[in-house]
C-alpha cells in the first residue's frame, strides 16, 4: 500500500468562479471609464486605450513564447506553445493595459504608452512567474515608471470636447490643484473655482482618461460590487478615511490650518482616488487576504495618501499603491487571518 502523503496548495474551496471570468468582470466595469474617457478627450484617448491594451498582450505572448521555447528547433513547436498560451491566457493581460491607459493623460506619446506596457508586464509580472505571483500592481508600478522617466506623462490636458457645466465665477469649493490635475495650477490661489457637478462628472477638469468621469467610475464599482468581484465596504472605507484625513489637515494648498467642510467633497473627488480605490486597491493578487488585514492595508494607504498629497502637491496615487503592496506580505505575516472552518473552543469556565 502507498503510504505516500500528497499534498496540494490552498485553498481548496471549489467555486465555478475562473481567473478569466473575473477578469472578464473587471474589463466590463472599466468600459465605462474607458468610454467617458473618449467621450471627454477624443481619438487620442482611444489610441492609448488600444496602444496600451495591444502592448500588454503582445508582452506577455512574447515572454510567454521565448519562455516555453518557441524559437527553439527552428520553430519546430511554436504552433502547440502559442495553442498553450491561449489556454492558459486570462485577460490579466488585457485588464493591465486598460488600467494603465486609464490613469495616463492625453499627452502621453504612444511609444512611451508601449514602453509602459513592457515594462509592467514584462518587469512586474513575469519576471515574478505571471498571473498571481507579482509583488506589486502591474500598471500602478507602470505608471510609476513612466512618471519617472518621461515629463510628457506629469502634464495632464483639459478635458477638450465639453467646458464647465456650471458657472465657475459663482462657484467657490476646496478643489485642490494637484500638479496641473485642475485648472488654476501656478496661480497662487488655495481654491479653485470648480464646481462639485464638474469634478463629478469631469466636464472642463484636466485629469487622466479615466479619472475624471467619477460617474463613470461609480458604475463600474456598483457593477464590480453586485458581481461580488470586490467586497463593497472595501473602496468606501479607503475613500472615507482619506476625506476625513485630507479635511483634518485643512486642504492640500492651504498655509494656514483651518477646518473647512467645503474640502471633504472636493478631496475626494479630484485626481485618481475613486479610480484608484475602485480598480486597484482592491486587486487580489497585492492586497492582503484576512479582513482585518484589509482594514490596516486600506486605512494606512488611505492616510498614507492623503499625507504625501498633502506635502507633494501632485497625484500620487499609483506611488501610494506601489509602497502599500510591498507591505502587503508582512500584513499577511503578522496579521493571520482566521483559518477557513475555525470555531472557537470553549474552555471550562467559558462554559460555564
Amino acid at each position: 500500500m502507498d503510504n505516500s502523503i500528497v499534498i496540494s496548495t490552498p485553498p481548496h474551496v471549489k467555486s465555478k468562479r475562473t481567473t478569466r471570468g473575473i477578469m472578464l468582470d473587471v474589463i466590463i466595469a472599466l468600459i465605462p471609464a474607458a468610454l467617458a474617457g473618449i467621450v471627454f478627450f477624443g481619438w487620442l484617448a482611444l489610441m492609448i486605450e488600444l496602444v496600451a491594451v495591444f502592448s500588454c498582450v503582445a508582452t506577455e505572448f512574447v515572454y510567454f513564447f521565448i519562455a516555453n521555447k518557441g524559437f527553439s528547433n527552428k520553430c519546430k513547436d511554436a504552433k502547440k506553445v502559442c495553442i498553450r498560451w491561449w489556454k492558459q491566457f486570462d485577460f490579466t493581460s488585457v485588464v493591465t493595459g486598460l488600467i494603465l491607459a486609464l490613469i495616463l493623460p492625453t499627452t502621453t506619446e504612444w511609444y512611451m504608452v508601449i514602453i509602459g506596457s513592457i515594462f509592467s508586464i514584462a518587469v512586474a509580472k513575469m519576471l515574478f512567474g505571471g498571473t498571481g505571483k507579482n509583488l506589486v500592481n502591474p500598471a500602478a508600478i507602470g505608471r510609476v515608471f513612466m512618471f519617472l522617466s518621461f515629463a510628457a506623462v506629469t502634464s495632464c490636458a483639459v478635458t477638450s470636447q465639453f467646458g464647465p457645466i456650471v458657472d465657475s465665477s459663482n462657484v467657490i469649493t476646496g478643489a485642490t490643484n494637484l500638479g496641473g490635475l485642475l485648472p488654476g495650477e501656478g496661480k497662487g490661489d488655495p481654491v479653485s473655482n470648480i464646481a462639485l457637478l464638474d469634478l463629478f462628472l469631469g466636464t472642463g477638469v484636466s485629469g487622466c482618461i479615466g479619472e475624471t468621469c467619477k460617474l463613470a467610475i461609480l458604475v463600474g464599482y456598483v457593477y464590480l460590487a453586485v458581481r461580488n468581484v470586490i467586497k463593497w465596504w472595501q473602496p468606501l472605507l479607503f475613500v472615507a478615511v482619506f476625506g476625513l484625513a485630507a479635511w483634518l489637515m485643512g486642504g492640500f494648498f492651504y498655509e494656514n490650518y483651518t477646518l473647512d467642510i467645503n474640502l471633504f467633497l472636493p478631496n475626494i473627488l479630484s485626481g485618481g482616488v475613486l479610480f484608484g480605490a475602485v480598480f486597484m486597491f482592491t486587486d487580489y493578487v497585492t492586497s492582503p487576504k484576512g479582513v482585518y488585514g484589509q482594514l490596516v492595508y486600506y486605512i494606512a494607504g488611505a492616510v498614507l495618501l492623503a499625507i504625501l498629497r498633502y506635502l507633494t502637491k501632485i497625484e500620487v496615487a499609483s506611488f501610494v499603491i506601489v509602497l502599500m503592496n510591498l507591505f502587503v506580505p508582512l500584513i499577511d505575516r503578522y496579521i493571520i487571518q482566521r483559518p477557513f472552518g475555525y470555531k472557537k473552543v470553549k474552555t471550562q469556565k467559558e462554559g460555564k
